[in-house]
């Protein structure tokens, strides 16, 4: 009896540990994105935010896309996280490349969402699941993983070791690399979290694809700088940390204005 008691507990634990591993940019690369959001919304976008999501902010909001994979019925969400490129495409075929996408992928449902969420006179129930998907999504779309290559699935098929344990590569950038601070999202958003105005009004200014074209090109170094089965540790973190981090807050100012030019049109 003792021993029946003590694997119930044992498995209780794991079902609570493994969906934030597997899910843990994860958990906390998209609350940091969302933490950092919320800094640069406008004060009417903020109120049109808290009508939709009530107490909930942008960065507890950010990881339910991921959340609802378990539930099948959402399977048909599944494409919506990434957009998969091929290797070596210069910036005029990848803008051709993206003027005429009209798959389900990353860049086509940011777009879509955007256009959604400004229908005033979309339901609440949409209004509520849509926005949850778009904070999460331009936090996908910010990961450079998420705009690999189809063949390796963006990286799940790399086979890597990260500080002895075996991982792959798209892991290492969905969670290895940021996870290796050590940092609270609400921590690691106060510590990034700085740019000037002139930057700040760049970033503010490019579109979707901009951001699409920036992580394939941060994916194409990282796929140039890796092979199978290598052993990944300290250096790896000294090499990328920064490249990550700028990702996370480019993907905040990003989702900001986006927000910002939804809400206050």
């Amino acid at each position: 009896m003792k021993f029946q008691k003590t694997m119930k507990i044992w498995f209780a634990f794991t079902l609570l540990y493994f969906p934030v591993q597997t899910m843990a940019w994860g958990l906390l690369g998209h609350r940091v994105v969302g933490q950092i959001a919320e800094s640069y919304l406008n004060k009417k976008t903020s109120l049109e935010i808290k009508l939709i999501l009530g107490n909930e902010t942008l960065a507890m909001a950010s990881n339910w896309a991921d959340f609802i994979k378990s539930e099948p019925a959402y399977n048909y969400l599944n494409n919506w996280h990434y957009i998969n490129l091929p290797a070596g495409l210069k910036d005029e075929q990848l803008d051709y490349s993206l003027k005429r996408d009209t798959v389900t992928d990353v860049y086509t449902k940011i777009l879509f969402l955007s256009s959604e969420l400004k229908n005033k006179s979309l339901d609440r129930k949409k209004k509520v699941s849509y926005l949850r998907l778009l904070i999460h999504l331009v936090g996908d779309l910010h990961q450079p993983m998420h705009t690999g290559r189809l063949e390796d699935l963006g990286g799940n098929k790399i086979q890597l070791t990260w500080f002895g344990q075996n991982t792959n590569l798209h892991r290492v950038w969905d969670s290895d690399l940021i996870g290796s601070q050590e940092l609270s999202y609400t921590e690691y958003s106060r510590a990034i979290n700085f740019i000037d105005k002139k930057e700040l009004h760049f970033l503010q200014s490019q579109d979707v694809a901009q951001w699409v074209k920036d992580s394939y090109r941060i994916s194409e170094k990282i796929y140039a700088n890796v092979k199978n089965g290598d052993k990944l540790g300290y250096r790896y973190i000294y090499d990328y940390i920064e490249i990550a981090n700028q990702q996370m807050l480019k993907g905040g100012i990003h989702l900001a204005a986006l927000l910002n030019n939804i809400f206050s049109a």
